[in-house]
């Protein structure tokens, strides 16, 4: 970096104890560093955009005359490699146009705080959303959110896929749809609802019932990503079905639901991390009751749920096609809306000589 300064989001304080936190709390990413002899909040201070890095190295060599050169420069080079700090004079990538840099100035505020790649700007993880393509299948009650969700933070081509109807018990949970679409095709609408929310991305649909594994082949062909929103054919199925077909393909997948209060979402990409089947039999193993929670739609929903379970799979597919947030895959989690404190987490390493995992 030519003229680092440490980000808004993460501006650092000194604790009773002496040493440096740095990173928003708010994010959950902050570190503590250990500063006896006070080089790091010296340069921290001096980081401030308008200074090169040998010329804060010079400043601290100043304020601090017993200090190696090499640890002067040794202390910045860490901080610029924390991902804490940015460049003062970064410019947007080529790619964005004024109007997107207009729509995505909250997403880039956002990506800044949580983007910890050391030199990354937070314009060029909105670039890579400009150039992901995502198919979405199920525009029910996780996967209009979802849908919704990932065509207003701009993900560049986005493929809605759903055979059914609106039906008028559709309407408590599923945003894209009016009262006055009963009867109408939900991928259709989706289309036309997704390419008003925003005309500078690319919205396609099908009218199409996944009924075996090569229909899910067929339909990630070609994607970056997969949102599994889907609940039938009921049961684990389907989700087996993605589980092997983005494997095949090599493409990451998400795939949410709700069971009552109890939203998940799980996130795969083997051999990033354990796929679904490796997980779901750990967990067999693991609970008395045995299995994880069900990753579709349940019979009890409101919009609350299902809104938190699509935006909870939106989320998980922005992080895999950007890696910002860097999550690895191969967990599921979840929440119960009506008991804080009941929180599912389930991350299990793969099974030795899966197919899936490790190839045939």
């Amino acid at each position: 970096m030519r003229f680092p300064r440490v980000k808004a989001e993460h501006r650092p304080f000194r604790t009773p104890e002496g040493t440096v936190r740095i990173g928003g709390e708010i994010y959950g990413l902050a570190a503590e560093i250990a500063d006896p002899g006070g080089w790091v909040w010296a340069a921290l201070s001096l980081l401030d955009g308008r200074r090169g890095p040998e010329e804060v190295a010079g400043r601290l060599l100043v304020m601090f005359p017993g200090l190696d050169p090499g640890d002067a420069r040794g202390v910045i080079d860490d901080l610029v490699g924390s991902g804490y700090l940015e460049e003062a004079a970064a410019r947007p990538p080529r790619g964005l146009s004024a109007r997107e840099l207009d729509r995505y100035s909250r997403n880039q505020a956002f990506f800044r705080g949580v983007d910890l790649v050391p030199g990354h700007s937070a314009w060029e993880t909105q670039l890579a959303l400009k150039r992901a393509r995502v198919v979405v299948v199920g525009l029910g009650g996780t996967g209009s959110h979802a849908a919704w969700a990932l065509a207003a933070v701009g993900v560049g081509r986005l493929h809605c896929v759903d055979p059914d109807l609106v039906e008028l018990s559709n309407l408590n949970r599923q945003l894209l749809y009016t009262e006055a679409d009963v009867g109408l095709p939900k991928a259709l609408l989706a289309q036309a609802r997704l390419s008003r929310i925003n005309s500078d991305i690319v919205v396609t649909s099908d009218r199409h019932r996944v009924t075996c594994e090569a229909d899910l082949r067929s339909l990630v062909a070609g994607y970056d990503a997969l949102a599994l929103c889907a609940d039938e054919p009921r049961g684990e199925g389907i989700r087996v079905w993605a589980n092997r077909a983005c494997a095949a393909a090599g493409v990451p997948w998400a795939g949410g639901g709700y069971n009552g209060p109890l939203v998940t979402v799980g996130v795969f990409d083997p051999p990033n991390g354990a796929c679904y089947e490796c997980v779901t039999a750990a967990e067999q193993a693991h609970r008395a009751e045995g299995g994880i929670p069900d990753l579709s739609g349940g019979p009890g929903v409101t919009g609350t749920s299902a809104g938190i379970s699509g935006h909870l799979v939106a989320q998980a597919i922005i992080s895999l096609v950007t890696g910002v947030p860097e999550v690895a895959p191969g967990y599921v989690h979840g929440i119960n809306l009506l008991s804080p404190d009941h929180h599912v987490y389930a991350r299990h390493a793969a099974r030795p000589g899966c197919p899936v995992c490790f190839g045939p």
